[in-house]
């Protein structure tokens, strides 16, 4: 979608250069991992790593979004799934590309299925594809995360009642999150997708919260934590 319907402009292309704007927030929570009952959790809470026979090489995976929509006196709650792809040279600077509002990768390998702007309707709201047994090898690292389309007044995920994100491969669950360990941020990475010396690529959970309209949050949401 364009400016011209009132929603930020996060273009499929490449991003210009843009500094850090100190819109972030630091808000970190822990996602619910899956994976078998043996699972080792290793590392922080802020980014932990799942350990288990499951953390293999990633095919297709598919991320679902749910949230219930406002009430009617209310403006629409309008979430949005982004995907950030990043080079292997350039793994923490700005997205050589993004996927969003009803868009697709330039070769086909991340899609948006499903896109609301209003949480009405049975099932998932957003559903987003990404194939990366065919991404290429000039691409090492893509993020995936949640962005509150802003309006007149701030809302934040704490505003949103039952939203909830799946990241999944093969119906084996690799994450879940409610976004309540970052009630307070505007927009969240969920997980990124990193490819290993072998050319497998691996995924690592990451709840990551933002304070930063949709635009800033395209446009800085590979950037290493300060």
């Amino acid at each position: 979608m364009g400016p011209t319907d009132g929603r930020a402009t996060l273009a499929d292309r490449p991003l210009p250069s843009a500094p850090h704007t100190g819109a972030r927030v630091p808000l970190y929570g822990p996602l619910t991992y899956g994976g078998s009952a043996d699972a080792e959790h290793v590392g922080s809470p802020e980014k932990g790593k799942l350990v288990s026979s499951l953390n293999k090489g990633i095919g297709k995976v598919l991320v679902t979004l749910k949230w219930d929509p406002s009430s009617f006196d209310e403006p629409d709650h309008d979430l949005d799934l982004v995907a950030g792809t990043f080079t292997a040279d350039a793994p923490y600077g700005e997205p050589e590309y993004l996927v969003h509002f009803d868009s697709r990768s330039p070769d086909g390998t991340i899609t948006l299925n499903r896109e609301s702007k209003t949480g009405q309707g049975f099932g998932s709201d957003e559903m987003m594809t990404l194939e990366f047994d065919r991404l290429s090898e000039t691409y090492g690292r893509v993020i995936v995360g949640v962005v509150i389309q802003q309006g007149e007044d701030r809302k934040t995920f704490g505003d949103v009642a039952n939203t909830e994100v799946w990241i999944s491969e093969e119906q084996q669950e690799l994450c879940q999150s409610d976004f309540s360990e970052v009630a307070e941020a505007t927009a969240a990475t969920i997980g990124e997708f990193v490819r290993k010396e072998t050319g497998e690529w691996e995924f690592q959970p990451y709840l990551r919260g933002f304070d930063a309209d949709p635009e800033t949050f395209g446009q800085t949401m590979g950037y290493a934590p300060a």
